[in-house]
């Protein structure tokens, strides 16, 4: 096997993805990874899954993101070293343009649509002030850049503090379909309520916390510069290079496996546990709330996974079983409803390992019924879901979420 080196070529980063190709390479031998790890310090490549070169290995499918002046360059590496591959989606730029049906105003809200960061905050104050009764609002502090983090609470009021579930949408600023599923819960939770025998004991005895997007400045960052943004816009004097991953920003394990210290890298874990201020907003809050939050859901994309801790480590969670009987049951409701296939298990061994991440901070808190959801799709679109994948994604991921709040709801104490 001839092993094809490259060097010292200068990355160029546009907006403007003409002509990028998305790959899916399968290393079997040791040589294809350290290939594709030099491939990565050598050019500017995105990797969509695992996040970042140091998490390739043999065996696992590697998708990357590769710009088109690259293009003849990667082809080349690949054959000449017999890099199985496949090219996922021929031009990222047609795939984002083929995205978004631009049909209605993109000024008008809608469920089945990626709203921008100013629709979904006018969304936020209309759909809480016209349901007094089960909404409530609360702003838990600001973004980097001063925009309000505001979550809803969802439940039917009380005198007594109930016993809530947490959940979140869009930490990572380019997993759109996550922020679309946090609006869809809000409207399946509201229209649903009265009719709906579960949804109603759901908000009768509980209180859900939502948190429509996590990473507000990436997700604006996203519409509109940068589709492919993926961490905080936090800024640091000294370095050029903005923002950090803020699902390696919390202190589980912090910048140990699966984290990069360098802050231009997607994986950035920040200069310190909660260095970003929406991820100190959150774990605030979380602390602050702990007697009362008994489950915390995260929502993501791609991968169509079900995962729970740990990530930052290989060793079983001292609930294992349980959270996979959980984990399985849930997959099991979201496949009734179109076939859709999940994977469950723990983050490290399922996925891959990831230090810092949400899901096991809430878990070592206490919070015992901790999920990450990684929706669709296994890569044929990838970050670039479709708006006409809204609907039914949302809809099979309502039956997991549902049967994991009613098993909360039903093992309180």
């Amino acid at each position: 096997m001839r092993v094809f080196l490259l060097f010292g070529l200068v990355a160029v980063a546009l907006a403007d993805f003409e002509g990028e190709k998305v790959f899916r390479l399968k290393p079997v031998l040791d040589e294809h990874v350290t290939i594709i790890k030099q491939l990565a310090r050598s050019i500017e490549v995105d990797f969509w899954r695992p996040d970042s070169p140091e998490l390739v290995t043999i065996d696992i499918d590697v998708d990357i993101r590769v710009p088109a002046i690259y293009l003849d360059m990667v082809y080349t590496i690949l054959q000449q070293n017999d890099i199985e591959h496949e090219v996922l989606i021929e031009d990222v730029q047609a795939a984002v343009h083929a995205q978004v049906d631009n049909k209605p105003s993109p000024r008008a809200h809608s469920y089945t649509k990626y709203n921008t960061w100013d629709v979904i905050q006018s969304w936020i104050s209309s759909i809480s002030s016209s349901n007094p009764s089960l909404i409530s609002r609360q702003v838990i502090g600001n973004t980097y850049e001063g925009r309000p983090m505001t979550i809803l609470k969802l439940g039917q009021k009380s005198s007594a503090n109930k016993p809530a579930i947490f959940l979140d949408c869009g930490i990572h600023a380019r997993e759109w379909i996550s922020p679309a599923f946090c609006q869809w819960f809000v409207k399946e939770a509201l229209s649903t309520y009265g009719n709906d025998a579960q949804m109603t004991s759901l908000l009768n005895d509980m209180d859900v916390f939502v948190l429509p997007v996590f990473n507000i400045d990436g997700y604006d960052y996203t519409h509109k510069s940068n589709r492919m943004w993926r961490k905080t816009r936090s800024k640091r004097s000294g370095s050029n290079c903005f923002g950090a991953d803020p699902n390696r920003n919390f202190d589980a394990g912090w910048c140990s496996m699966g984290a990069s210290n360098n802050p231009c890298s997607d994986t950035f874990c920040g200069y310190t546990p909660e260095s970003e201020i929406e991820v100190k907003n959150v774990a605030d809050f979380i602390r602050k709330n702990r007697s009362i939050i008994k489950g915390y859901l995260t929502i993501h994309s791609y991968s169509q996974l079900l995962l729970f801790p740990y990530s930052y480590t290989y060793d079983l969670a001292a609930d294992h079983s349980e959270l996979m009987k959980v984990a399985e049951g849930a997959s099991t409701a979201l496949r009734s409803l179109y076939g859709t296939r999940y994977t469950s298990g723990p983050g490290a061994t399922t996925i891959y390992p990831a230090a810092g991440g949400s899901d096991d901070w809430a878990y070592d808190l206490g919070v015992k019924y901790s999920f990450t959801f990684e929706l669709r799709d296994t890569g044929r679109y990838g970050f670039l879901l479709p708006e006409s994948q809204i609907k039914p994604t949302c809809e099979e991921t309502m039956l997991a979420v549902k049967y994991i709040a009613s098993y909360v709801q039903k093992n309180l104490y």
